[in-house]
């Protein structure tokens, strides 16, 4: 079953762009598209999609805006913010918002489509620069140093392997390609890094990874 996908992009061309990819993939169905923050307020729920690629920067209502209204009605939607912004607030802002994943709009098309599916498996893809803002932020926050590095000695020498990868923001399957262990394997090292960590999310595990 393929997965259902909305965007809310306000630039025509880079909406159209977006449907292209969508409708020419395998793995993923284009549930219907919004031109404005405004629009995807009202359309969205009829659209019954299980992702949605929400630009930042709409011109009225803000895709974060939308997100977080969205959230509360709609929990088991996943948005991933599709952006030129790599602003480091806004980035924040997103995820606070209940954003599970944020890529740039020049990530490959490959790429985009495999970030799709690793949002719906339960992870939170991130561009790599996306992943390395997220890192230089929780650098800067030292507090709790010396747990965060006690936490991450319970982690085995696999776990810490895949959590440095995910620090860097590769995806599921660039982790299983690297290793040459499958993506389910991954996901299960995940689940351990995460319970270990006591952490929920990649976020977290990178702040902690960070920490040190």
């Amino acid at each position: 079953m393929k997965i259902p996908v909305a965007i809310v992009e306000d630039n025509n061309d880079i909406r159209l762009a977006l449907e292209q990819i969508i409708e020419m993939s395998d793995t993923c169905e284009l549930a219907g598209s919004c031109v404005n923050g405004e629009e995807a307020l009202i359309k969205l729920a009829d659209f019954q999609p299980k992702v949605v690629l929400m630009d930042i920067s709409l011109g009225g209502i803000t895709g974060i805006e939308v997100v977080k209204k969205m959230k509360v009605e709609y929990p088991e939607i996943l948005f991933m913010m599709c952006t030129i912004y790599e602003d480091d607030e806004q980035l924040f802002e997103a995820l606070s918002a209940g954003a599970s994943g944020y890529i740039l709009k020049k990530t490959p098309p490959g790429k985009l489509l495999d970030a799709i599916a690793e949002l719906v498996e339960g992870g939170a893809p991130m561009s790599s620069q996306i992943a390395r803002k997220v890192v230089a932020a929780f650098q800067n926050k030292k507090a709790g140093e010396q747990a965060d590095a006690a936490a991450l000695d319970v982690l085995s020498k696999r776990e810490k392997e895949i959590l440095e990868m995910i620090a860097k923001g590769l995806l599921y399957k660039e982790i299983a390609d690297s290793l040459f262990i499958s993506t389910e394997t991954v996901r299960k090292h995940v689940k351990h890094i995460y319970d270990k960590l006591h952490v929920d999310n990649r976020v977290e595990a990178v702040n902690k990874f960070y920490g040190r």
